[in-house]
């Protein structure tokens, strides 16, 4: 087992310790400034044979990116935002031990759906982009996704 590298400075651990993204995180969420990044280190557990990051690992941090980015975007109150469409493209390699970042920029949103794109760098080349179509679910009823971000921040 090796030992796992500290994530950048401004960057702190989202407490999810439960679920898929439990056994497979930590992420790590940057919310200084005005675009959220969210990040994480790649782990052996995240590799395939080749001790690259597996593009499973890759379609769950983007899935998990570009909701958290487009909450940080809109303000909008804690809301679940259900997959609808991910499309991604691997451009490069994210080694083993390598730092994974990522920023989504919302696009479009309608009484129903928001649409979004990212990229994705590892150790600060791009290493992935992607675009998704996600569902409007209803509000929580306060929470969720908003609070935990405002939460980090302080």
């Amino acid at each position: 087992m090796t030992e796992t590298l500290p994530a950048p400075p401004g960057f702190v651990s989202i407490p999810f310790d439960i679920g898929f993204i439990g056994v497979n995180g930590p992420l790590w969420v940057n919310v200084g400034g005005e675009a959220l990044k969210l990040g994480f280190r790649v782990e052996m557990r995240h590799c395939n044979p080749m001790k690259v990051c597996h593009g499973g690992m890759m379609a769950t941090f983007i899935d998990m990116l570009m909701p958290f980015g487009i909450v940080h975007q809109t303000k909008m109150p804690g809301r679940f935002l259900p997959t609808i469409h991910l499309a991604q493209e691997f451009l490069a390699p994210a080694p083993l031990g390598s730092w994974v970042e990522g920023t989504a920029v919302m696009l479009r949103q309608t009484r129903n759906m928001v649409f979004a794109q990212c990229l994705v760098t590892a150790d600060g080349a791009v290493c992935g982009r992607a675009s998704g179509i996600f569902k409007l679910g209803p509000e929580t009823g306060g929470g969720g996704l908003t609070d935990l971000l405002e939460a980090l921040k302080g």
